[in-house]
């Protein structure tokens, strides 16, 4: 399959697939069409002498300076090289190729007045497995992803490094040579549209949300398995109890607790003669707290679903000709979603570990050895485990703290409010990966302690332990925990656990 671009933007199927699974890209003829049509716009621009900001003008604080005609393609070449100021370690491959698939998406609707060339480079490099090398440290988020983009953009131009497959870091221009792509020459408006985006920003939230829709299964599937190995009941997961309560989200979460417990003889085991008159908040409570992790999720998407339709420049080049300045650069609506996700991810962890250490405490756990160890005492069990995921459920309460409210002036106050997107982006990214890390513990805490049920578990649960028994071990005398938590941490990150539920119960919310 091939993505193509068009004026109408991309979808974020489309985003994932370029960044994650190397899906390539063409330009179609109807993307050609309205590109030319704008192009020739700045051509008249240069005829005529006007004064346009950023063709024949200098850029942020300098758009009162103008610039000769002769030296305007020279100033493009100079903007991507004084721009290009990026520091600390390289940005992850697969964000490199979101941000350089959604400015050439952004190129493509047309409005920004250059030439089909430099979209048709932009799709080579990446057809080529070429990701430029992009520092983490640099962006505000303000003028878009400016930093970032030149990185991108510099390596157009046979200037800057390039990653290649093999996860080398090269020349770009032996790297371009290599592959065959033609060094782009730049025209005036071309080195500012290729930065001038919020494509990094959105190239990270789309591939946040890929992973939040994912993980929002994973913690019902985790606070179902742990119900059932705290003897807790079901029945305040019932469809009529939770209908009064017509949260979308929350209806979601209850219906794949059901579907995950349905069945269970551990359930059912307990249902009467029971002196227990309500589970504590962490497991009654959670299609509640998960519930409205999945509606803040929902509303990210269709923030970054917007975003994915956006022409975004400055200035915009209208098909009447007109030149226009705007703030649609601006990451705002990106940086504000990044940071509410931030929110409800630092929650969803907190809420497990509380489950979690249910599990491990002999005095709250009915029944279950301390730590789930084989020999209390001898043995330590997951003790450890629950301080490796309480670490990360306090480093991401500290992420937590919004970036966007962060703003700082630059630019000799010409950009004197920045929306900081880069950054509530890049702390997103690291509070997702703690999270799928801090579901992992929780999921094998509780199949260690289903195991030490009786009798049989639900069916989607033992699918679950079933899963994770195919690379983890069970209950055992002490052994070295970090490896078995990886791989089990792999096995989450790959939907094989979740795949495997899904067989044995159907599909999933």
């Amino acid at each position: 399959m091939t993505v193509t671009l068009s004026t109408q933007g991309l979808a974020a199927a489309d985003v994932v697939a370029i960044a994650r699974h190397d899906e390539p890209l063409a330009l179609s003829d109807e993307a050609r069409t309205a590109i030319a049509a704008t192009s020739s716009v700045v051509d008249r621009i240069l005829d005529r002498g006007e004064s346009v900001y950023g063709v024949t003008t200098g850029f942020g604080a300098l758009a009162n300076t103008p610039i000769p005609p002769d030296r305007s393609a020279e100033l493009q070449v100079a903007l991507l090289r004084s721009h290009a100021a990026g520091m600390g370690p390289p940005v992850e491959r697969e964000v490199v190729r979101a941000m350089m698939a959604l400015r050439a998406r952004s190129l493509s609707m047309g409005y920004s007045g250059v030439r089909a060339v430099v979209v048709e480079r932009m799709v080579a490099v990446l057809n080529a497995g070429l990701t430029p090398l992009v520092p983490e440290h640099g962006s505000l988020g303000a003028s878009g992803d400016l930093a970032p983009l030149a990185h991108c953009a510099l390596c157009l131009i046979g200037e800057g490094s390039v990653i290649d497959d093999s996860g080398r870091e090269i020349p770009a221009a032996g790297a371009l040579d290599e592959a065959g792509i033609e060094a782009l020459t730049l025209r005036p408006k071309e080195g500012l549209a290729l930065i001038n985006g919020t494509d990094g920003m959105l190239g990270m939230l789309v591939l946040a949300l890929d992973d939040l829709r994912r993980l929002a299964t994973v913690a019902d599937l985790a606070a179902a398995a742990t119900v059932e190995a705290l003897l807790g009941t079901d029945r305040v997961f019932a469809a009529d109890l939770q209908a009064l309560r017509p949260q979308l989200g929350q209806a979601d979460s209850a219906a794949n607790l059901r579907s995950i417990l349905a069945d269970s003889a551990i359930v059912a085991s307990h249902r009467r003669n029971d002196d227990r008159v309500q589970d504590a908040y962490s497991l009654r409570c959670s299609p509640a707290v998960h519930g409205s992790f999945r509606d803040v999720v929902t509303h990210a998407e269709l923030i970054a679903g917007r975003e994915l339709m956006a022409a975004i420049d400055n200035p915009m080049i209208l098909p009447d000709g007109r030149v226009e300045s705007c703030g649609n650069f601006h990451g705002a609506p990106l940086a504000h979603t990044a940071d509410s996700l931030s929110l409800v991810v630092a929650d969803i962890g907190a809420l497990a570990e509380r489950r979690t250490d249910r599990l491990l405490d002999p005095t709250r756990s009915n029944g279950l050895p301390p730590f789930l160890a084989n020999d209390p005492g001898i043995d330590s069990g997951m003790m450890l485990g629950h301080y490796t995921q309480a670490a990360m459920v306090a480093e991401n309460r500290r992420l937590a703290t919004p970036a966007s409210v962060d703003t700082i002036a630059t630019s000799a106050m010409q950009e004197d409010h920045v929306s900081m997107g880069w950054g509530a982006s890049r702390k997103l990214r690291m509070m997702i990966a703690n999270l799928e890390r801090i579901l992992t513990i929780e999921l094998v805490c509780a199949c260690r302690a289903i195991e030490l049920r009786e009798p049989e578990p639900a069916a989607g649960t033992a699918a679950a332990i079933g899963a994770l028994r195919s690379g983890v071990e069970g209950l055992g005398p002490d052994r070295w925990l970090g490896p078995e938590l990886t791989a089990a941490a792999q096995r989450v990150a790959d939907g094989s656990i979740v795949a495997a539920v899904e067989d044995a119960v159907g599909p999933l919310r």
